[in-house]
């Protein structure tokens, strides 16, 4: 099986590569936005399958979306719009702990004599910041990192100075829960690294 990934994301092709799964990068177009009322988890968990879905696979492809969200309390934190926002979210997220969920979806279409199958998973980890100083949140800003980062920063980057700990998977938090991925591409039949003969 051939694995498809329906993201730009450099880090999720950096975390699959770093266990030997090569994958073809085909971008999924979506509306991220949330739904009126819909929970956190079945929010990450919609956007992933319909990134999965958006994209065309031949036969003997596995199609790979996944979508991260960082949460606090109620309000979903996606990529900030500009560098206030990124501002606001760093702020609220100083001296707290937040959950930080993926959704992760994969897809193999139909094929003669075989159906189309699924699989999927939401993986939650929790975060915890320490307090940060304005001038802290002003330099992480200027140095462009939380531009394009659910929550504004990444725990893979500078952003990693201002995470006292984490509770749960590591690489959910960069954008992949890895293990959770391996099962679900493992179930559709993807050869995992260490099957290999």
């Amino acid at each position: 099986m051939r694995l498809v990934l329906a993201s730009m994301s450099p880090r999720r092709r950096e975390l699959l590569a770093s266990v030997g799964l090569p994958c073809a990068v085909r971008p999924a177009e979506a509306d991220e936005a949330q739904l009126p009322g819909e929970p956190p988890r079945d929010y990450v968990s919609r956007l992933a399958r319909e990134k999965a879905r958006a994209v065309p696979a031949a036969p003997g492809e596995v199609v790979l979306a996944a979508d991260t969200a960082v949460v606090l309390g109620d309000e979903v934190m996606g990529k900030p719009r500009d560098a206030d926002d990124a501002r606001r979210m760093l702020r609220a997220l100083s001296g707290r702990t937040h959950s930080v969920l993926t959704g992760v979806h994969a897809y193999r279409p139909a094929t003669p004599g075989r159906e189309a199958a699924w699989a999927s998973a939401v993986v939650s980890s929790t975060v915890q910041f320490v307090a940060l100083s304005a001038d802290q949140i002003d330099w992480y800003v200027a140095t462009g990192e939380p531009a394009d980062k659910a929550g504004a920063y990444a725990v893979q980057g500078a952003g990693g100075a201002f995470v006292r700990e984490v509770a749960g998977s590591v690489s959910n938090v960069v954008g992949l829960p890895l293990a959770e991925t391996l099962s679900l591409l493992g179930e559709l039949g993807v050869v995992l690294p260490w099957r290999v003969t």
